[in-house]
């Protein structure tokens, strides 16, 4: 029965389903959480680093007082290694409150909203929630952005273009766009247009990868680069992340967003692990050769993945539409929890977080036996 309360566009909205959780698997299944693999959900295998906890221990004291509203020490720091001012940083309830309010700042009902087909599931859902229409950019020869074929959108939609989402890398894809790819498109979108640089994952880029998107921030008012401390920092369950744009922009998100939306603890487990790079060399190298790992098992079993300069690889487990579905429930039965991926357009694959060692092992043992089985 649909319900008369609400409005339509948000009756409409499917809501974002999480990686399942450890325990919830443990009780559906009868099994022993500790012996449950979880590579669902693209989060850091080291967990919170230790410098975050010690903050965290030493901010657990002035819980009973509300946390600063404006993330003063926080932003001081992200300025200093940024380079920006601090009225050019936004703080989030994790990045994906960076996403929402980069929607709901520029974006209303008649107003046209443009993304991949294959990238990250909030940007349909950010756009929905504020009542504006969804382009969605089917690549033409990969998984990842055709930024020719977004640009093409944008001209398409005209004055109702507003807003336009680029990851990268690409979650669930894996796909990386170069820094000369991303600035010609910077360069030849309308300034009425405000680009979202998504990098959740830009911290797993190898050196040769890496660009100044900063620099890209100073020279283009009409950009919002957004980051994120639940990957490679450690602190998913904090949620945390931030937005660096020009002041202009920035005012605008600060107008909307909640005036407590990041809690004491994130803020002081933030400041402590974005000034641990011993950590985050650590988590870089376990992620690269996790990746190795992953990639040659899949070599080996015949069986076809994206190249992912991410913490994840998605990788084909069948050729029809139940495969994905398939082979999730009987990883889920052994314990293992992935990211099945139909909601992307993807029903014939899985998303892969890359563990530890003894937790990618895990899932490759466990992966080679159920195909073996369907032989």
């Amino acid at each position: 029965m649909t319900s008369k309360l609400g409005l339509k566009h948000i009756q409409a909205i499917a809501p974002y389903i999480g990686g399942r959780p450890i325990s919830e698997v443990a009780r559906e299944y009868g099994l022993d959480e500790s012996k449950i693999v979880k590579l669902a959900s693209n989060e850091n295998p080291l967990g919170m680093p230790k410098s975050a906890q010690e903050a965290i221990l030493k901010a657990a004291s002035e819980l009973g007082r509300y946390p600063d509203s404006n993330g003063f020490e926080l932003k001081n720091v992200l300025s200093e290694r940024l380079g920006v001012p601090t009225d050019w940083i936004t703080l989030g309830n994790g990045s994906n409150d960076i996403l929402e309010l980069a929607a709901r700042a520029v974006a209303q009902a008649g107003d046209d909203v443009i993304f991949s087909r294959h990238a990250f599931a909030v940007y349909p859902l950010a756009t929905q929630a504020v009542g504006a229409r969804a382009i969605e950019v089917a690549p033409t020869d990969s998984y990842g952005h055709d930024l020719d074929a977004m640009l093409k959108a944008i001209e398409a939609s005209g004055d109702k273009a507003k807003l336009v989402f680029v990851a990268n890398p690409n979650n669930p894809t894996g796909s990386y766009l170069s820094a000369k790819e991303i600035e010609d498109f910077l360069l030849a979108v309308p300034s009425h247009v405000v680009v979202v640089l998504d990098e959740a994952y830009n911290e797993y880029l190898t050196p040769e990868q890496r660009y100044d998107a900063i620099a890209w921030v100073k020279r283009f008012p009409n950009m919002i680069l957004s980051r994120s401390f639940s990957k490679a920092y450690g602190l998913a369950g904090l949620r945390i992340g931030y937005g660096v744009a020009q002041p202009a922009l920035t005012d605008l998100l600060n107008r909307i967003r909640q005036p407590f939306n990041v809690n004491s603890l994130a803020q002081a487990a933030a400041i402590a692990a974005f000034q641990d790079t011993a950590f985050l060399q650590q988590g870089f190298d376990i992620n690269r050769s996790g990746y190795d790992q992953l990639t040659k098992a899949f070599d080996e079993l015949g069986l076809i993945y994206l190249p992912s300069a991410g913490n994840f690889v998605l990788v084909k487990v069948g050729d029809d539409d139940q495969a994905g579905v398939r082979i999730n429930l009987a990883l889920l039965k052994r314990g293992i929890i992935v990211r099945p991926v139909g909601n992307y357009g993807l029903p014939q694959w899985l998303r892969i977080s890359i563990g530890l060692p003894e937790e990618n092992a895990a899932f490759i043992a466990a992966l080679g036996d159920i195909l073996n089985s369907a032989k």
